[in-house]
């Protein structure tokens, strides 16, 4: 039975990726050097390093689920300076999600959900 998916991730200056995802409120919760562990609540990121990532040219992407004050979590994003992508606005998709978007700093792409 599985029980969950851990993504991985790719960095490409580990401390510029640590601070940027305790802005978001992880903590970091392993470093392994080239491989670092960042956990929110339930949610639970791994990183490795790959320097020669082009953050334009990424492909990377994780759908973050919510279950309550995704308006909260867009205004506090907003106010930690966070790069919200220009087409992730917060709004009402119409497959019953509400979400916002954003690119950490190796153009990996997180989307924010809550169920409407």
């Amino acid at each position: 039975m599985i029980t969950n998916a851990v993504p991985k991730l790719p960095f490409i200056e580990k401390q510029e990726t640590v601070d940027y995802y305790v802005r978001l409120g992880f903590s970091l919760q392993s470093d392994y050097g080239d491989y670092v562990i960042m956990k929110r609540d339930n949610a639970e990121l791994h990183f490795f390093s790959y320097p020669e990532l082009e953050p334009t040219k990424s492909d990377f992407m994780i759908y973050l689920r919510v279950d309550q004050d995704i308006e909260e979590m867009y205004r506090q994003f907003q106010d930690v300076d966070t790069a919200i992508h220009p087409n992730g606005e917060l709004e009402e998709k119409p497959w019953g999600q509400k979400e916002f978007a954003m690119l950490d700093p190796n153009g990996t792409l997180l989307t924010f959900g809550e169920a409407l």
